[in-house]
């Protein structure tokens, strides 16, 4: 029996010093902190991305078939129109023109359509033949005949497009409210992303 033992005194290990509340509360704070500035970065990206760079659309009309069907969601890039060009066969969305009043019973505000002719361009049409400056337009896209409604002989002024919908018979299009300045479209599709049985690019 050691000197402490026999008289009575008993030892234990020294008590863990105690952390102040403070210095616990203060990595959760942190981290909450750090979580909501991720919070607000992800939204701000993920707003600045579908104000200038991508944007979906949703397909409500039979004027793109084949190509686009009845509930097709497709992917809009927006920096194809403000950094690049626009070119014949391009499928575009843009902003509906005033005169367009197709269906009065279902207003739009957008449009998608596939561009045909470009600014300075001579377009018209015999029989279900387009012809863009004399020469006949190889539609390599699908598409279906006839062409319908014809197209006269519009010349396209600058900054302007001519837009017709795939399903040539059952579009309005330019053919009847005519051309689409270029600070109307908004982007060029690219990508359908839904349904997933058809996933692709346009």
């Amino acid at each position: 029996m050691t000197p402490l033992e026999s008289s009575g005194v008993l030892t234990s290990e020294p008590p863990a010093p105690t952390t102040p509340r403070a210095a616990r509360t203060r990595p959760r704070h942190r981290a909450l902190i750090e979580w909501s500035a991720i919070i607000v970065v992800a939204v701000l990206v993920s707003f600045l991305m579908r104000a200038y760079a991508f944007q979906t659309f949703y397909i409500p009309s039979k004027s793109m078939l084949p190509t686009l069907r009845v509930g097709d969601r497709i992917v809009v890039n927006k920096l194809a129109v403000s950094l690049g060009t626009i070119h014949i066969g391009d499928i575009v969305v843009f902003k509906a023109p005033p005169k367009e009043n197709c269906d009065p019973s279902m207003p739009v505000t957008d449009l998608v359509k596939r561009v045909i002719g470009t600014p300075g361009d001579v377009l018209t049409s015999i029989g279900n033949t387009i012809y863009v400056n004399g020469q006949a337009l190889d539609e390599t896209w699908t598409h279906t005949e006839p062409l319908g409604q014809p197209i006269g002989n519009v010349t396209v002024p600058a900054n302007q497009y001519f837009m017709m919908g795939d399903n040539h018979d059952n579009s309005c299009d330019s053919r009847t409210w005519g051309t689409v300045p270029r600070s109307d479209i908004i982007g060029k599709a690219f990508v359908r992303i839904w349904p997933l049985s058809r996933i692709g690019f346009l």
